[in-house]
């Protein structure tokens, strides 16, 4: 299980439609193993925005200095979010073979322009990905109204 709050959820819904149609992607900084709590985010510039609208690589930079920032700490990386324009949350083939670190969480936010135009986040759901086996397991995903989110501005 992962735990949010709903003003961290509803942060990483704004990412994802400012960035559509392309995909955004971050951090989730937080502690806990079998019930992980979300502390905060980290958002991270998506290194293939404007190549690929169905891609992404998250900056190595701030996988690194995030590291760098929580040694000595009780937080961790416990995973990071990216978003499936105009797609599901669930994971395509490209994050199976993406899934480098089966321990982390991936949070996947399907986006797609509603009948306005305007970008609206429809579906966010959270995964464990095991690369070896080319599968996904569903996360339960917990939102609570409490804020332990120490926001960033995120990219757009």
């Amino acid at each position: 299980m992962i735990t949010l709050t709903v003003a961290q959820l509803a942060m990483i819904a704004d990412a994802a439609e400012a960035a559509y149609p392309d995909e955004c992607c971050g951090l989730l900084v937080g502690h806990g193993n079998r019930h992980i709590h979300v502390t905060r985010l980290v958002p991270a510039l998506n290194l293939l925005r404007g190549e690929a609208h169905d891609r992404f690589e998250l900056d190595p930079r701030t996988r690194f200095e995030t590291e760098r920032t929580l040694r000595g700490t009780t937080e961790r990386v416990v995973g990071h979010w990216h978003s499936h324009p105009d797609g599901t949350a669930t994971p395509s083939p490209t994050d199976l073979k993406q899934a480098w670190e089966p321990e982390l969480v991936w949070l996947i936010i399907g986006v797609t322009a509603n009948a306005a135009n305007t970008p609206q986040a429809l579906q966010i759901l959270a995964h464990q990905l095991d690369r070896e086996r080319n599968r996904s397991r569903n996360i339960t995903l917990r939102l609570t109204k409490n804020s332990t989110c120490k926001p960033q501005g995120f990219p757009t």
